[in-house]
């Protein structure tokens, strides 16, 4: 589960209505309201003349967050390079999870790109685009504490954020985990030395430990979590365009190099 995306909803709640109410639109560059008239970028129609309005609840941390006055995070970065491909300016508007989650968000957004975990259920609202990140599992650990593998984590002190499939696969491994309110306090936890090691979804765990040598990711666990951008339901044409934008970045290697950025190395 990508921890507060998949089934636990958003972190945070947001005001009712804020989409309705007219949502505060933000660009790449900082500032800008999205202008009222739609038009077309090549077979794509904008629901902004010359822009491409990006629905995403910010902050999340590395995905979408703001930082020295503008939006970034990986997230954004792949929306850069959408509206590159789009011949547009790229125009991000702060929106709560639930409207993404549920389309509601959709109604004032060309996509949605917002860690979204691809789920049976929000298919039946909204189309996805092909997978741009798998979120898998992973165990960290720091050096000292001699874990390799999950074997090795048996007996150890390995914490787990609670409600979560990283909480579930502990317990299935046979992993007697102390359980976590939140992400944040089991990171803390983890580098205050309270616990041996944290298990949980590579995206979070990976960029907390990214920086810090004292740590590594041992083992990964294929759980087949997969975020997508979400498009309007029937909007083929803008799916053709965001895959063919991730077909790129894949095959000239610039989104393994985002992660890699944003993730930190990957267990080997």
């Amino acid at each position: 589960m990508h921890i507060s995306r998949s089934f636990l909803g958003s972190s945070k709640v947001k005001a009712a209505g804020l989409l309705a109410a007219g949502a505060l639109a933000l660009t790449a560059c900082g500032g800008g309201a999205p202008a009222p008239a739609a038009s077309s970028s090549g077979s794509v129609s904008l629901i902004n003349a010359g822009k491409l309005t990006v629905c995403s609840d910010i902050p999340y941390e590395p995905f979408e967050y703001q930082k020295d006055g503008k939006i970034v995070g990986f997230d954004i970065d792949i929306a850069n390079e959408l509206a590159k491909d789009l011949n547009a300016e790229l125009n991000v508007v702060d929106s709560s999870f639930e409207a993404i989650e549920t389309g509601t968000a959709l109604t004032g957004c060309d996509v949605s790109i917002s860690s979204i975990s691809i789920t049976d259920t929000r298919k039946n609202v909204m189309d996805f685009s092909d997978p741009y990140l798998n979120d898998d599992l992973t165990l960290v650990a720091s050096d000292a504490s001699g874990i390799t593998n999950i074997d090795s984590a048996k007996g150890k002190k390995v914490g787990v954020q609670q409600a979560t499939t990283g909480a579930a696969y502990a317990k299935d491994k046979g992993l007697d985990a102390q359980q976590f309110e939140d992400t944040g306090l089991l990171v803390q936890a983890l580098k205050a030395g309270t616990i041996d090691a944290a298990l949980g979804n590579q995206s979070v765990l990976g960029y907390a430990i990214k920086d810090d040598t004292k740590f590594k990711r041992v083992e990964n666990y294929a759980t087949g979590e997969k975020l997508g951008i979400s498009i309007k339901k029937g909007n083929t044409a803008m799916a053709e365009k965001v895959n063919a934008t991730l077909k790129r970045l894949t095959d000239d290697g610039t989104l393994k190099k985002l992660e890699t950025t944003y993730f930190g190395e990957a267990a080997k």
